[in-house]
């Protein structure tokens, strides 16, 4: 495909149900990142047939988008998003946002979808569309869904090509169960413009944004997938060890709030730096580096994921010092983002930052550049999506 063409693509995403900062920047980055392509850019959302709509005014997460359709009138205006968007409540049969009386046009001629988690439904309208891109943000997880769960498979089939954050499942060198589709590798973009680099503070927090349970562990034969909380083990007196604030804005009502904070982690309710996108970007730009450990189903796997948010810490020039997951396969580390699979290897990882700092920012900043520009890797994910059609058995 000539990556100059203008194509209209749709962006299924995840911003209306679930408003909170952190969650919305990945969406946000692929709509922006394509429409600073040059392409005829329309975000939509389905609310699913169940009751999925998180208010966090509210604490509750029931059918009414009410807070959610706010939420996102309020983002994406502030991004120049204000036309380019609706939302589908399957409950009401109802068309929500500036794009609502322009559905079956939009979708009709539509050249390519992203659906990205695949969390949101093909309806009808979406059928049709020549190339839909299926998206998997969970690796290792998500492949022991397309085994375990029919539903699942189906929705996977009516998709035409197939991405996964999970770099070495399309390399071949993760432990992942073989669920017979042709995953290619694709990773996270990062708009580089909405994320301008900041002075660190030298001595301020190591910081990061978790979930403890993000839902329950996965099995199938030999294969265990564990969340956070069986990868946390070894790292929970590191405060005790290194001379600096180390802080978590912690999520989950599993999570060991209590001796977390015995052991020295500063543990920061998460919905004060997710209230939006731009609370969630103060809160990084704030923080002198992250760190943070990944799911357990990741590292046992080698599936190669690389955080999203601490692909954004980067961008900010905030070096990162995250768990390994078989990344450094295919992204260096060692300046700017530091990996560890030790507790001994966490704290030589930060004592090496202390020792060189500001040339740690520096190559933060430039990996970014690098591994996640948004141009780059928005322009290859439509090229490979457009160039051919896949199809997987049921």
């Amino acid at each position: 495909m000539d990556r100059t063409s203008k194509l209209r693509i749709l962006v299924l995403g995840y911003i209306v149900r679930r408003p909170l900062g952190g969650g919305t920047w990945p969406t946000l980055q692929y709509t922006l990142g394509l429409k600073q392509l040059g392409h005829d850019v329309y975000f939509l959302e389905d609310s699913e047939d169940y009751p999925c709509c998180y208010d966090p005014s509210r604490h509750i997460t029931d059918e009414n988008p009410t807070f959610g359709l706010a939420y996102a009138a309020d983002v994406f205006n502030r991004t120049g998003l204000g036309s380019c968007w609706a939302y589908h409540d399957a409950h009401k049969q109802q068309w929500h946002g500036p794009c609502k009386d322009r559905i079956n046009e939009i979708c009709s001629t539509a050249d390519l979808l992203l659906n990205i988690a695949n969390l949101n439904t093909i309806r009808p309208w979406l059928a049709d569309v020549p190339h839909r891109a299926y998206i998997d943000i969970d690796p290792a997880f998500e492949q022991i869904r397309q085994i375990t769960d029919r539903d699942r498979r189906s929705r996977a089939r009516r998709h035409t090509a197939f991405f996964t954050i999970g770099e070495n499942i399309a390399r071949g060198t993760a432990r992942v169960p073989d669920d017979g589709i042709p995953w290619q590798s694709t990773r996270n973009p990062v708009v580089l413009d909405c994320w301008p680099v900041t002075p660190a503070p030298r001595t301020g927090k190591f910081s990061t944004v978790m979930l403890w349970d993000s839902y329950p562990a996965r099995d199938l034969g030999e294969f265990h997938f564990g969340m956070k909380s069986e990868s946390f083990g070894p790292y929970l007196d590191l405060p005790d060890r290194v001379d600096a604030v180390m802080e978590m804005a912690l999520g989950g009502p599993t999570a060991p709030r209590r001796e977390l904070a015995e052991k020295g982690w500063s543990i920061l309710d998460p919905l004060l730096p997710t209230k939006d996108p731009w609370t969630y970007q103060q809160y990084i730009q704030e923080s002198r580096a992250e760190f943070t450990v990944a799911k357990h189903g990741y590292v046992v796997s080698n599936c190669g994921w690389f955080s999203e948010r601490s692909a954004n810490y980067l961008a900010s020039g905030r070096p990162v010092i995250t768990q390994e997951t078989g990344f450094s396969e295919w992204l260096p580390a060692g300046e700017g983002v530091l990996s560890f699979s030790s507790r001994e290897e966490a704290l030589e990882a930060i004592h090496r930052l202390d020792s060189d700092f500001d040339h740690h920012c520096r190559r933060a900043r430039e990996v970014a550049k690098e591994y996640f520009d948004s141009h780059r890797l928005l322009s290859r994910l439509v090229d490979l999506a457009m160039e051919k059609t896949w199809r997987i058995d049921a």
